[in-house]
């Protein structure tokens, strides 16, 4: 992750330096070497996305420095990058929020273990229903975490009731449901005590009012100021991404080109599920800024 950007260009090597150093550990090494269960602990996993994202984020400016976005967003921790870019919030804070971030969510996760799950192929409603019903049956709860795309929703609760609001969504049509590896029941209820425990971390941390419009996963609409990112960024934990509201809503006003900055390209992916209009393209390499120069020749 990021290990051949950063040998190609001394902009992105400093960001993985930079976050070495407020760390106190080398989430440069976690990110170019593993293992592989290190790096899939929520503890590292989180540091290392938004290290990963920022290094990106840092060589395109680099390279773009007369470029400035119309709108930014970010899917779930994706939302601590996009903030960096609109201003509110600095790298280093950014990295101190999302350790703590993580270190709440894992705590929350212990106290009330759960998991997550992906479904393909229906609505947004039907699913909703059919979490509703899997609740009442089983007197637990589970809930709509992501809603990523048309036909693509993630869930997210207690262990009994995910089962069966699994079996339910595979009676009523469902292509796939398929199990995360993960042990968090993330964006749900369960993350109660963290978005407690969060929300003390956020009141001391120095935000500013974004300078550049930003989206937000809980309204899909803009963030204004420093105390609506704060409240933001307590309920993202226990509430519903709302991604395919948050697209829609840029492409509403008149976004037509996004770029995606991180490891992978699965917001790309998502992107050409909401708007087929949209271009979309995926920024985490030497060989797509290879691509990105061209495109702008």
């Amino acid at each position: 992750m990021g290990s051949l950007l950063a040998q190609e260009d001394p902009i992105a090597a400093e960001v993985f330096k930079t976050a070495d150093k407020i760390l106190g550990y080398s989430i440069s090494q976690v990110c170019w070497e593993g293992p592989q269960e290190t790096l899939n602990d929520t503890l590292y996993t989180q540091p290392a996305l938004l290290t990963d994202s920022i290094a990106v984020l840092r060589v395109f400016e680099s390279r773009y420095s007369n470029f400035t976005p119309a709108i930014t967003a970010g899917h779930s921790l994706g939302e601590f990058t996009a903030l960096v870019k609109a201003g509110a919030l600095s790298f280093p804070e950014a990295l101190k929020l999302v350790e703590e971030r993580a270190r709440c969510m894992n705590q929350a996760a212990v106290e009330n273990p759960g998991g997550m799950a992906a479904v393909l192929g229906l609505e947004t409603d039907l699913v909703e229903q059919i979490c509703e019903r899997a609740s009442e049956e089983s007197g637990a709860g589970v809930w709509i975490a992501n809603d990523n795309c048309p036909g693509q929703i993630v869930i997210s609760g207690f262990e009994d009731p995910l089962n069966l609001a699994g079996e339910m969504l595979l009676e009523n049509g469902a292509k796939k449901f398929v199990r995360l590896a993960v042990s968090i029941a993330g964006h749900s209820p369960l993350m109660h005590q963290a978005a407690i425990s969060f929300k003390r971390v956020l009141q001391s941390t120095p935000i500013q009012d974004p300078k550049i419009t930003i989206i937000g996963n809980v309204s899909a609409k803009p963030l204004h100021s420093a105390s609506e990112v704060k409240e933001e960024l307590r309920a993202q934990l226990i509430s519903r991404v709302r991604w395919t509201e948050s697209v829609q809503y840029m492409l509403d006003n008149g976004i037509t080109h996004f770029f995606e900055m991180g490891s992978k390209s699965v917001l790309t992916g998502l992107l050409r599920r909401i708007g087929r209009e949209a271009e979309g393209l995926s920024l985490n390499s030497p060989e797509s800024f290879a691509a990105l120069a061209e495109i702008l020749q």
